[in-house]
């Protein structure tokens, strides 16, 4: 029996091992790009599935309020005094009028047009003049009936999440068994930093979410991080409708890489992982340990530059302050990809994660999507504040000059859109190496061809 639950991940299959038959390794075009198809995800992805709609911690106190917007529809999340993050329709249930854009802090919600006010739990508070003829009764009925329209909301890993359909079953049915694959990380005590920037791209959302599923591309647009991947010793779990990868450290190549390359890999980490950084003076002592007297690095049999950074990796986090104890040493030092579907995408280590999330554009252009991209690190409480970094929103026509991997796939996505919008190209022909492409847009096909609606009934 597994003693850590990240053991199901590194026992999971490798690509030679899983049997391909059920995914379809054919994926048409047209959702791309096709007017008809994103409306048809519209109503039966986006308004059923459970999503992201930002970090708890963007909403910390009682009267904390942030919008989430999904193409021309408009909701609002904000904490109660109860310490609850509860989700409502942004509309006055009077007129209709939008009750805030943005995010805030308030004690009560007043529409801007006729003084309607709504507690932090959406019930209707005051009706400025009412015509009910003066009685208490219909007052009182009208407040019990005409209080903001409530979604469901709930708060997992640091992460809010949101569906639009008021009958949705609760988020933990949806998450399953990825929800006890991500408590041993922490995620809901990390903070942004260095990085935490939201731009509009011009790719449809799923181009993202492919980029981010598969290694296949390392070779081509990411050469310097061919020596510190090996994608061909990939194993992968599948959960419901979501999958996650792990991607080691160089374990399979370390014949190709000896001791001073690996350590000189690891020294690069920090360019994609920050938090690699605080790890590097204990592994450099480590290393030293097996420096020889001129000076060059010797591993003896069983020692590679991956577990020296397992070790300095759990050592470091558990001196900070981190409990480790449920992570398993790959979890120290491998990439674990997770694709929480439809469009959370985590890479994860022990410390830290980059998260992408990216959604169709507000103006319903499926060639074009809004992406979020954060660094999320574990530090000390007390120096959390200090250390977060806020949201950017990056103007139209604007860019942000990202790490140099992240720029990489930045460019290159949108160049696959121009691609992809061609009439004659009518479908892409995945390989064996896009295996979680391929789960990815079996989901998909589940959801947008009416299969799973039960999924949120």
């Amino acid at each position: 029996m597994p003693t850590r639950p990240g053991e199901c991940v590194d026992k999971g299959p490798l690509i030679a091992e899983i049997d391909f038959s059920p995914f379809q390794m054919r994926v048409a075009t047209d959702r791309y790009h096709s007017h008809e198809y994103h409306q048809r995800e519209r109503e039966l992805l986006w308004m059923r599935a459970w999503q992201v709609a930002g970090r708890a911690d963007d909403i910390p106190g009682p009267g904390d309020w942030m919008e989430y917007r999904l193409f021309d529809q408009s909701f609002v999340l904000v904490r109660g005094r109860d310490g609850v993050v509860r989700g409502f329709v942004n509309a006055c249930r009077h007129r209709g009028n939008a009750l805030c854009e943005g995010k805030g802090r308030t004690a009560r919600f007043t529409c801007p047009y006729h003084n309607w006010s709504y507690g932090l739990d959406g019930k209707l508070l005051a009706i400025a003049k009412p015509d009910f003829d003066g009685t208490v009764e219909e007052f009182v009925g009208a407040k019990e009936e005409l209080g903001l329209i409530e979604v469901p909301a709930e708060c997992f890993a640091g992460f809010v999440f949101l569906n639009p359909d008021r009958n949705a079953a609760p988020l933990g049915d949806f998450l399953g068994e990825v929800t006890g694959l991500l408590v041993p990380y922490r995620l809901d005590e990390m903070v942004p930093v260095d990085l935490n920037v939201r731009e509009n791209l011009e790719c449809n959302w799923k181009v993202v979410m492919d980029a981010f599923q598969e290694g296949y591309h390392i070779q081509g647009i990411h050469p310097e991080l061919v020596s510190a991947m090996d994608e061909s010793r990939e194993r992968y779990g599948f959960f419901g409708d979501h999958s996650v990868a792990t991607g080691p450290f160089g374990a399979a190549n370390l014949e190709a890489f000896g001791a001073e390359q690996q350590v000189e890999s690891i020294r690069g980490l920090p360019a994609t992982f920050p938090g690699v950084v605080a790890v590097l003076p204990r592994f450099e002592a480590l290393v030293d340990a097996h420096r020889q007297a001129d000076g060059t690095i010797a591993f003896p049999e069983g020692v590679t530059g991956r577990l020296l950074l397992q070790q300095a990796t759990r050592a470091t986090l558990t001196a900070k302050g981190l409990d480790v104890s449920d992570l398993t040493d790959t979890q120290m030092s491998d990439n674990h990809f997770h694709l929480v579907f439809p469009n959370l995408f985590m890479t994860i280590r022990a410390g830290e994660a980059t998260v992408i999330i990216s959604e169709p554009h507000r103006d319903g252009d499926p060639s074009r999507c809004t992406w979020h991209v954060q660094n999320l690190m574990w530090l000390p409480p007390e120096v959390r504040a200090a250390r977060r970094e806020p949201l950017r929103e990056i103007s139209e026509g604007d860019h942000f000059p990202y790490f140099l991997a992240l720029e990489q796939d930045w460019e290159m996505m949108q160049r696959q859109q121009r691609g992809l919008r061609n009439s004659g190209l009518e479908h892409m022909a995945l390989t064996r190496q896009e295996v979680r492409l391929a789960y990815f847009h079996s989901v998909l096909d589940s959801w947008v061809d009416g299969q799973a609606q039960g999924r949120t009934a």
